[in-house]
């Protein structure tokens, strides 16, 4: 029989059955399923969080699936979104995971409350959108981004995404790691927030190799709003 005590066991040897079951009523979103998308879902999923909602319009094609460790070449053309949601259904057995396939400007309408928001998107538009959006509804939320072998995470609370250059700007190429180093990071911020641990907010975490090989990490303080 799969309980909540043996199925979690290790988190509740690291913290104890009172922050396990706090997890429980905690419901986030996701906002896209792709690379950075996916390793949240995978971590975040079997983690104890109550309600997990995962929003993408996109399918999977091809070139996905190097690099987004939710999809097989089975899934070619199946929305993202879904495949993501039935496999943390298949792996959980206490979450409750909904898929939304519709873009997040359709998906903000909706009437819930959210604990938590994850940006897994690649578009600087869409992630200033989340940003007005969870300022008006005073919910957090978690930015990521990747590129090449480079990546940025920020928990965002009173700062303001507005100091970014929002501005058209395509990708030229990602590394698989970095998409999971980035979002195991996301995960980690969300996951101790969310267990009422210490996290530091409102502060960039920009992470590179430099010209010699070596990962440095680089911190910035990000203004707050008036």
């Amino acid at each position: 029989m799969i309980t909540i005590e043996n199925y979690f066991n290790r988190q509740i040897q690291l913290w104890g059955e009172d922050t396990q079951k706090l997890l429980e009523n905690k419901k986030i979103a996701i906002i896209g399923s792709g690379g950075l998308g996916c390793s949240l879902a995978y971590a975040l999923g079997t983690s104890g969080i109550g309600e997990i909602n995962i929003v993408d319009f996109d399918r999977v094609s091809l070139h996905n699936i190097h690099r987004q460790i939710a999809f097989n070449l089975k899934d070619e053309g199946r929305y993202k979104s879904e495949v993501v949601a039935d496999i943390l259904k298949s792996k959980n057995p206490f979450l409750k995971v909904y898929a939304y396939t519709m873009e997040f400007k359709e998906f903000k309408k909706i009437d819930k409350e959210y604990d938590l928001i994850l940006d897994a998107t690649d578009n600087l538009y869409v992630r200033e959108e989340i940003d007005r959006f969870a300022k008006s509804e005073n919910i957090p939320w978690v930015y990521g981004s990747v590129e090449a072998f480079n990546g940025q995470v920020c928990f965002f609370n009173k700062a303001s995404f507005q100091v970014f250059n929002i501005s058209e700007h395509k990708v030229a190429g990602i590394t698989a790691p970095i998409v999971m180093h980035i979002a195991s990071l996301q995960a980690n911020l969300a996951l101790r927030y969310l267990a009422k641990l210490p996290i530091v907010k409102d502060k960039l975490y920009y992470l590179y190799f430099n010209n010699d090989g070596e990962l440095i990490t680089k911190k910035f303080n990000m203004p707050t709003q008036n």
